[in-house]
């Protein structure tokens, strides 16, 4: 009975296919080469079906007919695939209502049934290999990406490389630098927290840390450290900094030395949120031997109030030594309020604060720089 069914296998594939036309508008979309390639698929298949009942049934004995598929097949998706495995079937069930005879229906029907299952199996372990290389092929892409943005050679072929992996041109990038999580899936929970912050990510293990790429629309390093606040439960239990906004990719390796360098300083400031931004730990960075923390520091206080004049600069000294707004009145023989007044004006000048103990502690240490550095 089955000699019937194979005689007409080329009039059952044309059938599935006009099926497949009529349900499936990206059927109709494709162009001649993924059509021929469909075709030859179902009419493997078919074919496929009639020699593997003709010997026996035996569901060990069953060839996977996607192995050697045509490569343009594999442009299809796992749901467009399964659809056209559907068609085929419901093509090959209506062909055998007509052409059998009704006592071998049954049978044939049964038998297709089991045929089609091993059918999907096979193509669902096809597609989950596909995938696992597709996987293991990115993390090899990222971590190249990751090294040359690390290393500061991200060109526009390692931008190309990026927006393979998905990265979109984003108006701002961070680069963020933690521990590396416990688990191996930390990675893949990284990608997921970012997808839901709706933000870009790249990253890679770089040693003991876990190196990201942020994308996003940060105005600032203190929205970047916000949007990484997302991403903590990615990273493992050490400190989390967050470096410099920047605004194109190619300038990545500068928000990934500073965050390099405020990770190994970070351990000096123990109370230091997490995350936190690489700005907020100048002092640390600068006293690990970090020369561009100990200028930006330098530059940002001594250097910004001496310029400003007004007395600021001796002002901000006498305090630091005197630790009251009343004593260091009396020293200079001032109001208490003009004090208070020169110290909101250094606030303003340096963005730190002088009667805050951990600004105090960056005035002091910028203070001390910049004359070394003069």
């Amino acid at each position: 009975m089955t000699r019937r069914l194979a005689a007409a296998s080329a009039e059952i594939t044309t059938a599935a296919l006009t099926k497949m036309a009529e349900r499936y508008p990206w059927f109709r979309e494709l162009d001649a080469d993924h059509r021929a390639s469909i075709t030859l698929v179902v009419r493997s298949g078919i074919d496929g079906f009639s020699q593997w009942f003709s010997a026996g049934a035996d569901e060990s004995t069953t060839t996977n007919i996607f192995e050697s598929a045509p490569r343009s097949l594999r442009t299809l998706s796992l749901q467009q695939t399964v659809a056209m495995i559907r068609a085929t079937i419901d093509t090959v069930g209506e062909q055998i209502g007509l052409m059998m005879p009704r006592g071998d229906r049954a049978v044939l029907e049964t038998a297709m049934l089991h045929y089609a299952r091993e059918v999907a199996f096979d193509a669902a372990d096809v597609y989950a290999r596909a995938a696992e290389e597709r996987g293991v092929w990115d993390a090899r892409l990222e971590s190249l990406v990751m090294d040359a943005v690390i290393r500061g050679e991200a060109d526009e072929s390692v931008v190309s490389r990026a927006s393979t992996l998905g990265w979109r041109a984003r108006s701002s990038l961070a680069v963020v630098i933690g521990d590396l999580p416990e688990v191996p899936q930390g990675r893949d929970t990284l990608r997921h927290l970012a997808a839901r912050a709706k933000l870009d990510v790249l990253s890679a293990p770089q040693g003991d840390r876990l190196v990201a790429l942020l994308g996003g629309s940060f105005a600032d390093e203190d929205e970047a450290v916000a949007a990484a606040s997302a991403l903590v439960s990615a990273f493992g239990p050490g400190p989390i900094v967050v470096g410099p906004v920047v605004t194109e990719f190619g300038h990545a390796v500068t928000s990934a030395r500073a965050a390099l360098s405020g990770r190994r300083a970070a351990s000096a400031w123990p109370g230091a949120p997490r995350p936190v931004a690489a700005g907020a730990l100048l002092p640390e960075r600068a006293l690990s031997g970090d020369g561009q923390a100990r200028r930006t520091l330098a530059g940002s206080v001594y250097l910004a109030l001496r310029e400003h004049g007004g007395d600021l600069l001796e002002t901000l000294e006498t305090y630091l030594e005197l630790g009251t707004i009343e004593a260091s009145a009396r020293a200079l023989f001032i109001h208490a309020n003009t004090v208070r007044y020169r110290l909101a004006k250094v606030h303003e000048v340096t963005g730190y604060d002088p009667q805050d103990s951990r600004d105090a502690y960056a005035l002091r240490l910028g203070l001390t720089l910049g004359r070394l550095l003069s």
